[in-house]
C-alpha cells in the first residue's frame, strides 16, 4: 500500500469509531508494523489533521473533521452502489428515490476509471418481492425519529384487533418482506415493534417524548432488538 493511500486509510479507520484504537489494532486492519502506524500519525498530527491520544493508549480522531467528498476505494464503492441497490427495492420511495439519486451522483463524481465499479458493479441486490405496503408516512415518521417526537398509532393486530398506542419512535427495521417500526410504547412501558402494514391511522404529534434520544435508543439496543411484533 502506498503510503498516501495508507494515511488516508488510517482516517477511514479513525473516523468509524468512537473509542480509542491503539496502534496494534490500526496496524492489524491495514498489514503493517505498529512502528509505521506510530510514524504516520505522527505525521497526521504534523499536517494538522486532529488526531489525540499517545501510545499504548490509543487514538482517536476529533469531531468536525473531514475529507474532501467522494475519495472513495473501489470496494467503498461497490458496497454503497450495493446498499443503494437494496434500498431502492426495499425501501419507501422517498428513500428508494434517494439511494437512485446517490448512485447517480457517485458514477458522475467518481474518476472515469472507477465508473464501471458504479455502472457494472461485480455484486447484485435482490429487487424486493411480495413486499407489504405501508400504511404510515415513512416520510413523517422518519422525522418524528430524528425530532424525538411522539406518534400514536391506531394499530390492527394479527388476529384483527385494534388498539391505540402512543409511541416514542427510536428506528425502523427492514425486513425482507415488511418494515418493523421500533418503539417504546407509552401503554405497555416496554420497548414494541409494531408492523408498518398493520398501521390503520397514525397521528404525529409537535410534543417531544421526555426522555433524551440517545439515551432512550441506548436502552433499546440493550433490550431484544427487532424482536417480532407483540399485540400485548
Amino acid at each position: 500500500m502506498r503510503r498516501a493511500d495508507r494515511l488516508f486509510q488510517i482516517i477511514q479507520v479513525l473516523r468509524r469509531t468512537r473509542k480509542p484504537l491503539t496502534a496494534d489494532a490500526i496496524a492489524a486492519e491495514l498489514e503493517t508494523s505498529k512502528r509505521t502506524i506510530y510514524r504516520d500519525i505522527a505525521t497526521l498530527i504534523e499536517q494538522r489533521v486532529p488526531i489525540r491520544g499517545e501510545a499504548g493508549m490509543g487514538y482517536i480522531l476529533e469531531k468536525g473533521f473531514d475529507l474532501p467528498p467522494l475519495m472513495l476505494t473501489p470496494d467503498e464503492i461497490e458496497a454503497c452502489v450495493l446498499g443503494a441497490q437494496w434500498v431502492v427495492g426495499h425501501a419507501d420511495p422517498a428513500l428508494a428515490r434517494a439511494a437512485e439519486d446517490l448512485m447517480a451522483k457517485i458514477a458522475e463524481t467518481v474518476p472515469d476509471r472507477l465508473r464501471p465499479f458504479v455502472l457494472e458493479p461485480a455484486s447484485r441486490a435482490r429487487s424486493a418481492w411480495n413486499r407489504e405496503p405501508d400504511r404510515i408516512d415513512m416520510v413523517k415518521t422518519r422525522s418524528q425519529i430524528h425530532e424525538g417526537k411522539k406518534i400514536t398509532l391506531n394499530y390492527r393486530d394479527e388476529h384483527g384487533r385494534d388498539s391505540e398506542r402512543t409511541i416514542w419512535p427510536i428506528a425502523v427495521g427492514y425486513h425482507e418482506a415488511v418494515r418493523l417500526l421500533a418503539a417504546w410504547c407509552e401503554l405497555r412501558k416496554d420497548f414494541r415493534s409494531f408492523r408498518t402494514d398493520r398501521v390503520v391511522t397514525a397521528v404525529y404529534h409537535d410534543e417531544k417524548y421526555p426522555e433524551r434520544r440517545d439515551l432512550l435508543r441506548a436502552r433499546w439496543r440493550r433490550s431484544l432488538v427487532w424482536e417480532a411484533p407483540r399485540d400485548t
